[in-house]
């Protein structure tokens, strides 16, 4: 009798073991199908929305196309300058969707390079046509030239759109595969499209043209870095020599960064404080290009006069000569302070430093030199060809001006206007207003803007 209650009990136990078995197999798989739907919904959403992506693309490919048609044909500035700013928007436009595609840019360096030509060329032709002037013969040259690689871009797109309606492709693939081994990998798509996208600017090598401002639009040149490549042993010595041995109890490579803006090689070092520091150096001449320590600050003790006085100091100890207090802000008793470069009593807003200091003893905290280490270079500041007098007649009246000077400002397009830099109010409001000191022209206007952390502009 006591067997058979025994055996009875197994029994039960392993019928209870089974059922839990099955309720975790059941569970299990509900969770599979659940998190399967999951997946395939998030797979259909990214495919949604790459398809959209695309086709926006290829509708703004095609009104660039046209709008660069319009434009050969166009015969007064004040239609040109309509049309010329259509196409200014369509390319930008055709930019922001293009970068949304699961695609390497380095694979769509020159598609990319290219729309960025039209829209920025196209800006500032139509900036000639308002000032009423007409284009050149050389000016035409270089839309027909753009025209010509509008239409055979948007064949290559219409190609590709094919391919995508017709199942030959997706978004998906492309993207966990990679452009070029998924194009290699499909045979039914069409040679003329995947492969072939670069392939229609491997001859554009950009415009070089007296636009707007006479510079070249996609210079990448970085003038401030110069000297020979250095090795990750040679990048720690330098550190060395900008924080100071004594200073330093361990330095750890982080690595070498190579598609930063500047290649660097990254380090994090521990000074005696035990505070630690980040800090990259370029592999290109070997320059600190950032800097930074994020100890704490409890009190603020210096003034800000001589917070600009300790940056200025450590900057020219640096071997950064000739840099000018300009803005600053305050956040947690640091102070960031805007150096800018000048030449010869000019202001050279493109040559920027920014400094952290602390505002208990003085300390530099921080730096970051990629604007000074990007443009740094001796500029050509003759070509003054009005006065200050003249440039004043164009500033609105109202401007009661409290300084003048002059300044080298940057510009959207990654060109410089020598200028005429002028300060002034108008109803308690404070501006800063820019003419072009060649011709005479308003080039910008900023508001600025006191705050109790800091100096800004807008």
């Amino acid at each position: 009798m006591i067997n058979k209650l025994i055996d009875w009990k197994n029994r039960l136990k392993k019928g209870h073991m089974l059922s839990i078995i099955c309720v975790l197999g059941i569970i299990v798989t509900i969770l599979g199908i659940i998190l399967y739907k999951k997946q395939r919904e998030f797979r259909q959403a990214s495919e949604n929305s790459y398809n959209q992506a695309f086709y926006e693309l290829v509708d703004y490919v095609e009104n660039v196309e046209v709008y660069l048609a319009k434009s050969l044909i166009s015969t007064t500035p004040e239609h040109g300058a309509e049309t010329l700013t259509n196409l200014w928007r369509e390319a930008n436009l055709a930019q922001s969707y293009l970068s949304m595609l699961p695609i390497e840019s380095q694979e769509l360096s020159n598609t990319e390079k290219f729309l960025n030509q039209v829209s920025d060329y196209s800006y500032s032709l139509s900036r000639k046509n308002i000032y009423n002037e007409s284009l050149s013969e050389e000016d035409l040259n270089n839309l027909q030239e753009l025209h010509g690689y509008s239409v055979e871009l948007e064949n290559t797109l219409n190609q590709l759109s094919e391919d995508l309606n017709n199942g030959r492709f997706q978004w998906g693939e492309l993207k966990e595969k990679g452009t070029i081994a998924f194009a290699k990998q499909v045979d039914n798509i069409s040679k003329e499209s995947f492969g072939n996208l670069e392939e229609n600017f491997h001859e554009y090598s950009g415009l070089i043209y007296d636009g707007a401002f006479s510079e070249h639009l996609t210079g990448v040149e970085k003038k401030g870095l110069v000297g020979d490549d250095i090795d990750e042993e040679t990048a720690k010595s330098k550190i060395t020599e900008f924080i100071g041995e004594k200073n330093i109890k361990e330095i750890n490579s982080l690595g070498y960064i190579e598609n930063a803006d500047i290649p660097v090689y990254e380090f994090s070092i521990k000074n005696q404080n035990d505070e630690n520091i980040n800090i990259s150096i370029s592999k290109k001449g070997g320059y600190v290009v950032y800097m930074n320590s994020n100890r704490d600050v409890n009190t603020e003790i210096i003034s800000q006069e001589e917070a600009n006085q300790k940056g200025q100091e450590f900057l020219t100890n640096k071997g950064f000569s000739n840099m000018k207090a300009t803005y600053y802000l305050k956040q947690d008793g640091i102070v960031t302070i805007n150096y800018a470069y000048v030449q010869e009593n000019v202001t050279v807003y493109s040559d920027l430093i920014k400094v952290k200091v602390a505002l208990d003893n003085g300390e530099v905290l921080g730096i970051e030199t990629t604007g000074y280490l990007n443009n740094h270079t001796t500029r050509d500041i003759s070509n003054v060809k009005i006065s200050k007098e003249e440039a004043k007649k164009t500033i609105n009246k109202n401007l009661t001006i409290e300084s003048e000077s002059m300044a080298i400002i940057p510009t959207e397009w990654k060109t410089e206007i020598l200028c005429y830099e002028f300060k002034g109010k108008v109803d308690d409001r404070e501006f800063l207003v820019y003419i072009n000191a060649e011709n005479g022209r308003e080039e910008d206007i900023l508001i600025i803007q006191d705050t109790p952390n800091g100096t800004l502009t807008m």
